[in-house]
């Protein structure tokens, strides 16, 4: 990963410890994926996906989030749910992060996508 995108990263992290959430886990890999940032509240565990922007990108990033990317997401949230034995409520929400001169901004999308996709495969 690049520098930008831990800084990214570090950014949303910090901007959800002050929401309220306690991070339990950057980048969280196995064989389906990556999870960028796991978070908990007491109702829920939350699923985030970071996509950092440049202030004049032609797509959002919530549109680089496609149906292939949000199976992977999915899938490596179920391991880690699996693995990790949790009865909380999970979520998927995707930090869009726009780089400016001024810095960076966030646009934070809770319950960017649910597990609707998966479907096909169950």
């Amino acid at each position: 990963m690049n520098e930008s995108g831990k800084k990214g990263e570090k950014f949303v992290a910090e901007y959800l410890e002050n929401q309220g959430f306690k991070v339990s886990c950057i980048n969280n890999n196995n064989r389906y994926g990556e999870v960028d940032i796991i978070v908990e509240d007491e109702k829920y565990i939350v699923f985030v996906e970071v996509k950092l922007r440049k202030k004049n990108s032609l797509i959002r990033g919530i549109e680089a989030v496609n149906k292939s990317k949000r199976i992977k997401i999915i899938k490596t949230a179920l391991i880690y749910l699996m693995n990790y034995k949790c009865t909380k409520q999970p979520r998927f929400d995707v930090a869009e992060l726009f780089d400016s001169q001024n810095g960076l901004t966030i646009n934070y999308l809770k319950n960017a996508f649910d597990t609707e996709e998966l479907d096909e495969f169950f």
